[in-house]
């Protein structure tokens, strides 16, 4: 059974398809302009609009498209009452074609449950779909500690812990403007930390299974005041994979036996991984730890498959 996956997130454009003989996804990185900390909805509508005909173009170059059995598509952020952003439009728009195109069924997932089914995935984990376990949501806009419980061929993805105030990926986003880096500044403050000769970080707080990060940007702002870039991209992330590190040990206690899954674009950092290794965690293969469509597409082949 072939399946495809569209996903248009706020950064990400992407499409993929998945068979019986592997998958491949492709996505493109909606532009934003130097200094500048994201887009309005309506350019990410316009980017996605652009993009999406010439990513499909490339896939269906090597696809095909008579051999495709259903289409799947990111229809919101969270699949929770409210969740909604106009960006999700587009793919559902391109999906609701192709499906009446075709002639086969579409499926609607959330962009967080494509995250994860994403990551199980690419490690090569797929048994834990049809298992409670943890999972991180790390992202640009988004930094929860969920719940995963079967729900069908789908999950159902609860919150439990996680941010009450900036996601990881805005301090992220926000110290790499400081440091005159690119947007989205993950992989750049990741390769730039790297670099770093001291490994501080700030000691934040967490009640149980929840900590805030708005106080550490001035942290961070304060820090780069007699500090490199180096230091201070090691200092930022640090202090970001200290309070994920206490936050997962506090739901391990809460949620004894079950695994730990990180999904979302923070989860390719490389500071991350090595921190969190003594949790016995599961990680996305980094091209699968940034948003895309293969998860949407796992999803949509799993559910193809129990009708």
């Amino acid at each position: 059974m072939t399946v495809l996956g569209l996903d248009t997130s706020n950064y990400t454009t992407s499409i993929a398809f998945l068979s019986d003989d592997g998958g491949e996804n492709c996505s493109r990185l909606l532009p934003v302009k130097p200094g500048e900390l994201g887009l309005r909805q309506s350019d990410a509508v316009f980017h996605h609009t652009k993009s999406l005909p010439e990513l499909s173009g490339r896939l269906f170059s090597r696809l095909d498209g008579r051999t495709i059995s259903a289409v799947g598509v990111s229809t919101r952020p969270r699949a929770v009452e409210g969740s909604y952003m106009p960006c999700f439009l587009v793919g559902y728009s391109h999906a609701v074609m192709l499906a009446q195109c075709l002639n086969v069924p579409l499926f609607e997932v959330s962009h967080q449950q494509g995250h994860v089914a994403a990551a199980l995935w690419s490690a090569g984990c797929l048994e834990l779909m049809d298992q409670p376990h943890l999972a991180w949501h790390l992202s640009g806009g988004t930094t929860e500690l969920l719940l995963v419980e079967p729900e069908g061929k789908n999950v159902r993805c609860t919150r439990v812990g996680g941010t009450t105030d900036i996601s990881a990926g805005q301090l992220i986003d926000r110290t790499g403007v400081l440091l005159g880096l690119p947007f989205p500044a993950g992989k750049h403050l990741d390769a730039l930390s790297a670099q770093a000769e001291k490994k501080d970080f700030y000691p934040v707080k967490c009640a149980g299974m929840e900590f805030s990060l708005s106080g550490m940007q001035n942290q961070v702002a304060k820090y780069a005041e007699s500090n490199t870039p180096a230091d201070t991209a090691a200092f930022a992330l640090g202090t970001m994979c200290s309070a994920v590190l206490k936050a997962t040990r506090n739901a391990q206690k809460e949620y004894p036996g079950l695994r730990v899954v990180f999904s979302g674009g923070v989860a390719s950092n490389s500071m991350l991984r090595e921190r969190t290794k003594p949790l016995d965690p599961v990680f996305a293969q980094p091209q699968y730890s940034t948003d895309n469509a293969m998860g949407v597409a796992v999803l949509t082949r799993r559910l193809a498959e129990d009708q």
